[in-house]
């Protein structure tokens, strides 16, 4: 059974009068966010919102945007989450690219719109926050019935996320997730990671990320607890912690370097039991600083919206093993692709494949898009690495930014390795810079911790000892801090602008 709002409903029953969600310093029971969910789902079929219709939402965390997610899958409603804080075009593309008839968002976003040449919906517009001429009010739900509507032909086969590959560069590519693709990928992070209703879950990644949407429906699918933050620094996420017995959670990797930087070990002791790092490699300092600060289960996965988590490792076991990101979790398996198509060997670098019962339903209407990304079932990733003759994999980079220097391939990552065992560096991202004689070269961008002081000719008497001529960089800036995007990421495209 993949119908989300039913077993949602079914574990409310249970224990109705239990914390479901808090969020901001509120909280709200099961009781309370069921009949939220009802009060919701009832507003949206009364304002002519009907089952398989897609509604655009630039969402924040909220107690009310899991409402509205829960509401969504109760009617068989598409939402398409999107960051409100990207320029009114890209948003504008997203929802195009994802077909929205109708738009959920705040009263200053529908003023912003206004300001930018508007934003042409077919369906309704609702204001959360308030009232403006030409929408409805969400503030109106509470008017509405209690009792949870009915839609009988919904199944769990239906679009709940249409969530974007790209934020506010390129075409965006819509990911399609079913509701069976949620409670499927839930359940696989629940079997792996042994989650519980007891479980209080973090939460602290944006909504519009479909991770964050998993550490929600996590809980609520087993009647434990969503811990919701509506935003991140080091110190608040330390704080919640402790305060809201947080027993497991998953965070970005960007997030575990600030959270290891703090001078600040009361973590140790705690009731986190198992904590998870995505999203992209963590330096081996950091693991270590996280395992000695942390004294809990920590894991570090590998895993693209698209497939979800493929591979896992529990570092605080396998420290021979620290430099890869695990095995394939249960119902995953992973090849390695070489450029003419042929399964590499052990040891091979080429693109990641994966086969999985995760795999979203596709990149909504660009199915041609989406088919050559499949190779004899195995969804090629885009990403770079190689598989360890163990059956570990390593991480080398996304196979779009290998820098190809007279012929031949560098990947980012072991400049940045090598840079990295530089004291003086906080962070560093090796990028290709265009040469008319080698077609691209090395160019190394340099971030410095505060109070230290590093030239550039002992970053490059370093690498010289120790990386191959054709991995010197060529060229090394200095900045105050890297492009990232609102997940922490690494945004290296941006990265030639700065020369």
């Amino acid at each position: 059974m993949y119908k989300l709002a039913d077993i949602f409903y079914k574990a409310a029953e249970i224990q109705p009068d239990k914390t479901a969600i808090w969020c901001d310093n509120n909280s709200i029971t099961y009781r309370e966010l069921v009949d939220l969910v009802s009060q919701y789902s009832n507003f949206l079929l009364s304002n002519n919102i009907v089952y398989r219709d897609h509604i655009g939402i630039p969402m924040t965390n909220s107690i009310h945007s899991v409402a509205l997610i829960l509401a969504a899958a109760n009617l068989g409603v598409g939402l398409v989450p999107i960051n409100p804080t990207l320029p009114i075009d890209a948003i504008k593309a997203a929802f195009y690219s994802a077909n929205i008839k109708h738009l959920i968002a705040r009263q200053a976003f529908f003023e912003n719109c206004d300001k930018n040449g508007g934003l042409e919906i077919l369906g309704e517009k609702i204001c959360i926050d308030g009232k403006l001429e030409g929408t409805q009010s969400l503030l109106e739900a509470d008017k509405m019935s209690k009792e949870r509507p009915i839609v009988e032909h919904v199944t769990g086969d239906e679009i709940l996320i249409i969530t974007m590959t790209s934020g506010s560069t390129g075409a965006p590519k819509p990911i399609s997730l079913s509701q069976k693709n949620k409670y499927e990928r839930a359940m696989a992070h629940i079997d792996l990671y042994k989650i519980t209703q007891d479980d209080n879950v973090l939460a602290a990644t944006p909504l519009y990320h479909s991770l964050a949407e998993r550490l929600v429906l996590i809980p609520l699918l087993l009647g434990g607890t969503s811990v919701l933050l509506p935003r991140f620094t080091p110190n608040i996420w330390i704080n919640c912690v402790k305060e809201q017995s947080v027993t497991f959670t998953i965070a970005v990797s960007a997030q575990l370097n600030q959270i290891a930087a703090v001078n600040d070990n009361s973590l140790n002791g705690t009731s986190l039991r198992c904590l998870v790092s995505s999203s992209s490699l963590l330096e081996s300092h950091v693991k270590n600083q996280l395992i000695e600060k942390l004294h809990c289960d920590f894991h570090e996965m590998y895993g693209t919206s698209e497939v979800s988590t493929v591979t896992s490792i529990n570092l605080s076991e396998s420290i021979h093993k620290k430099q890869s990101v695990g095995k394939p979790i249960p119902g995953a398996d992973v090849v390695i692709f070489k450029d003419n198509g042929e399964v590499a060997t052990a040891g091979e670098i080429g693109e990641i494949g994966c086969k999985t019962r995760l795999l979203c339903e596709g990149y909504y209407k660009m199915d041609e898009v989406f088919e050559k990304s499949i190779q004899n079932n195995y969804f090629k990733t885009g990403d770079v690495g190689y598989l360890d003759e163990d059956g570990y994999l390593y991480f080398s980079g996304r196979k779009k930014e290998i820098i190809i220097t007279g012929g031949i391939n560098v990947y980012p990552q072991d400049i940045e390795k090598c840079v990295f065992e530089l004291p003086e560096v906080r962070e560093c991202a090796a990028f290709s810079y265009p040469d008319e004689k080698l077609g691209e070269i090395v160019a190394l961008a340099i971030v410095i911790n505060e109070g230290s002081e590093i030239n550039q000719r002992k970053v490059q008497r370093h690498c010289a000892k120790n990386l191959a001529d054709f991995q010197q960089p060529h060229k090394i800036i200095f900045l105050n801090e890297l492009p990232k995007n609102s997940m922490g990421k690494l945004v290296r495209a941006q990265l030639i602008h700065t020369i």
